[in-house]
């Protein structure tokens, strides 16, 4: 067995933005991991045009270790791009995604590597406590029940990009054609055996996160166009509800103008109010269709999800396909 695994390769996949600090100290760490484990392995950081230092630093790291891959961004395409980016070019028979701010523990692949052997094609961190804010934590817990409701596909709970994917996987979601990639959507809809790792997510060690509230909200959006279908389902379901209320209304002012013509509502205000109140619900319902058709523009125009511009020490490893790929065991 400890022949068998000596044979495998792992590739590790990281993106950066803002993390020159990170980037040296996760080299490091899964340097050691990947020792510990005892498999050949590849570190592919993705510079996804850093706005810091991080292209030099990388350079410099590449160049003292050639287990070390650099692929730098024309310009910033955003994580799930990048992470596209580097399972492109990955040679290792599992890859494993991580976020070059240390926020995704290194050492929790050694149980991820360890549940892979047992034979799960796809291995994810469960994050069962968030290092930050209460409302964050209520806010990134409710929205992923919400989603999971909502989704056309079962999706794990409290589960990020941190995860290990069997080459299988990797060759399954590089073969998808589509631009607007939500990599734990298009994870959980290829499906294969899965299983989640619990660990506690600690906060970002260096420098201030880049996320925010816009983009959260803008990241959920994606989610949800990628995977549901729930929003124009609620449009249907608004003008049916309108549609009654509409009825009951005109039936109740038809009784107080037969049986109490003094109670009947009148002047402009009412009606400033109804029109208002109409005209939001069908703006609310435009937007909605509004969404899914710029989601729908941004696939038909078939751009490339991102554009390198350029690699330093690209893997030379040719691929094995999935028919190629060997037992875990």
């Amino acid at each position: 067995m400890a022949h068998e695994t000596s044979r495998r390769k792992l590739s590790a996949i990281i993106v950066c933005y803002r993390d020159a600090p990170a980037v040296q100290i996760m080299h490091e760490r899964l340097s050691a991991v990947f020792e510990k484990v005892g498999v050949h392995y590849e570190i592919i950081f993705v510079n996804d045009a850093s706005p810091d230092n991080a292209a030099q630093v990388l350079a410099d790291m590449a160049r003292r270790d050639r287990r070390v891959t650099v692929i730098n961004h024309s310009r910033n395409f955003g994580a799930q791009n990048a992470f596209t980016s580097g399972m492109r070019i990955a040679t290792g028979d599992a890859v494993i995604l991580l976020d070059g701010d240390l926020q995704d523990p290194p050492e929790l692949i050694e149980q991820f590597h360890a549940r892979w052997r047992e034979g799960y094609d796809v291995v994810y961190g469960v994050r069962v406590k968030r290092e930050t804010t209460v409302f964050l934590q209520f806010a990134y817990k409710a929205f992923y029940r919400l989603f999971r409701a909502a989704s056309y596909v079962p999706m794990p709970l409290d589960a990020g990009e941190f995860s290990l994917l069997d080459r299988r996987v990797v060759n399954a979601l590089n073969a998808l054609p589509e631009n607007n990639r939500f990599i734990r959507g298009l994870r959980a809809w290829v499906g294969f055996k899965q299983i989640g790792v619990p660990y506690v997510r600690p906060e970002r060690p260096f420098g201030r996160t880049t996320n925010s509230l816009v983009k959260n909200f803008a990241w959920a959006r994606k989610a949800v166009l990628s995977f549901s279908y729930a929003p124009l389902e609620l449009i249907v379901v608004l003008g049916l509800v309108m549609e009654v209320i509409s009825l009951l209304a005109i039936i109740y002012q038809i009784a107080l103008r037969l049986f109490r013509p003094e109670a009947t509502p009148s002047g402009f205000t009412t009606m400033i109010v109804l029109v208002l109140f109409i005209g939001g619900i069908q703006l609310l319902c435009l937007s909605i269709i509004g969404s899914y058709l710029a989601h729908i523009y941004d696939e038909v125009k078939r751009r490339p999800p991102f554009i390198v511009d350029s690699i330093i020490n690209p893997p030379t490893q040719p691929q094995p396909t999935t028919q190629e790929s060997e037992p875990h065991d």
